[in-house]
């Protein structure tokens, strides 16, 4: 069932998403080489804890999944495009890293992703980078009553098929509100006019994920969650909580 929000609940999914940019910059912050990814997840961890509120990812056990999730953010770095376990990697000049992570406060939900490269970069990695947040942004802009879920694949897609990118398969967006994960899904690439209607109250995490060698396949990593580029190539993944409304789409998730 698609729940639409209030206004004064997408006010409340507003300060929930304020924690979750706030744990994502802590975790930026700390990001350097010789760095491990559970210091990164500290660092969140401090964050949402501090605001009073309570980590959505740790824990969580979807039934496909080995064990509950372990950590507070989701740390993918390189050719691991989402769902990387933090632990004891050490980070090294030139990894592109991306942090995902969402936070309950008060009974609402934020979801929120982002992606950088530590040290020195390849501007390989920058324009992937780049790419990703703009085919977020094409995404949001879709997001507007009488659109459907489709409109905003296909405005996350366009351009980056025409650039050479993979779309991962088999992941996409989602509703969000009490709960992370509720209907519509939002995919990431999709045909206009078609899927489900967009209507004013309506609360969805949009979040693409660009491979950088066009492949749309990929693999799960022993741990069991982290999904891979099945090339081999790097990815990038962006992502926000955004609100459509009569005047158009809200990002709920900016600091």
């Amino acid at each position: 069932m698609v729940e639409i929000k209030t206004p004064a609940e997408i006010a409340l999914m507003r300060e929930a998403g304020r924690v979750v940019a706030h744990a994502l910059a802590a975790a930026r912050d700390l990001a350097e080489p010789g760095r491990t990814t559970a210091e990164l997840d500290r660092a969140a961890a401090e964050v949402i804890s501090e605001a009073g509120a309570e980590p959505l990812f740790l824990g969580y056990h979807p039934a496909w999944a080995p064990m509950p999730f372990p950590g507070v953010t989701c740390i993918s770095v390189n050719d691991e495009i989402v769902h990387g376990l933090p632990g004891e990697r050490v980070l090294a000049d030139g990894d592109l890293v991306s942090v995902d992570c969402g936070a309950r406060l008060r009974g609402w939900s934020g979801d929120s992703a982002i992606s950088f490269v530590v040290g020195g970069a390849d501007p390989a990695d920058l324009a992937l980078i780049a790419d990703t947040e703009a085919a977020l942004a094409r995404g949001i802009a879709a997001a507007r009553p009488e659109n459907r879920v489709g409109d905003i694949g296909h405005a996350i897609a366009v351009e980056a098929r025409a650039a050479g990118y993979g779309l991962t398969a088999d992941h996409c967006g989602h509703g969000i509100g009490r709960t992370m994960h509720e209907a519509p899904d939002v995919p990431n690439d999709g045909r206009p006019g078609r899927g489900f209607k967009l209507r004013p109250g309506l609360v969805i995490a949009i979040e693409p994920q660009l491979v950088r060698g066009g492949s749309d396949g990929y693999a799960h990593g022993d741990d069991g969650w982290t999904v891979l580029s099945d090339d081999g190539t790097r990815a990038a993944h962006c992502e926000h909580t955004v609100a459509v409304t009569e005047d158009g789409p809200v990002v709920l998730t900016l600091p």
